[in-house]
């Protein structure tokens, strides 16, 4: 027969298993981070490859949990240059540049892949 008993409370052994937790989650997000980067990288429009180069990723922990924030940081003048080329914008002759839909299908595939792989873990458990 084995028996148990127990003083206090155990908040070492739950805070433990939350950084456990914590770390798998950020290990994924990170895997997604990073075919994310790659692939807005791949869609952005080249003229000096600065702006396809300066695509980066950042984990950040919700009070629901995390999620994943891309951001290009080529900015000229304090404007981002990757928000010009997917928005357009005005030229200093008056003129207006069309702006080009690259991120979100660069960045779709991404998500999807994340939500099949978070149903296919529902499923299993």
């Amino acid at each position: 027969m084995i028996k148990f008993k127990h003083h206090g409370d155990f908040k070492k052994t739950t805070t433990f298993l939350g950084r456990i937790r914590d770390l798998y989650y950020k290990r994924i997000l990170d895997k997604y981070g990073k075919l994310g980067v790659e692939a807005l990288s791949a869609a952005t429009p080249v003229d000096s490859g600065e702006t396809a180069d300066s695509w980066v990723y950042e984990i950040i922990e919700t009070k629901d949990g995390y999620k994943i924030a891309f951001n290009n940081t080529h900015t000229n003048d304090g404007v981002n240059i990757a928000l010009l080329l997917q928005y357009g914008h005005a030229t200093r002759n008056g003129t207006f540049v069309e702006g080009r839909d690259f991120i979100n299908p660069a960045i779709q595939p991404i998500f999807d892949e994340i939500v099949e792989d978070v149903w296919k873990e529902v499923r299993s458990s």
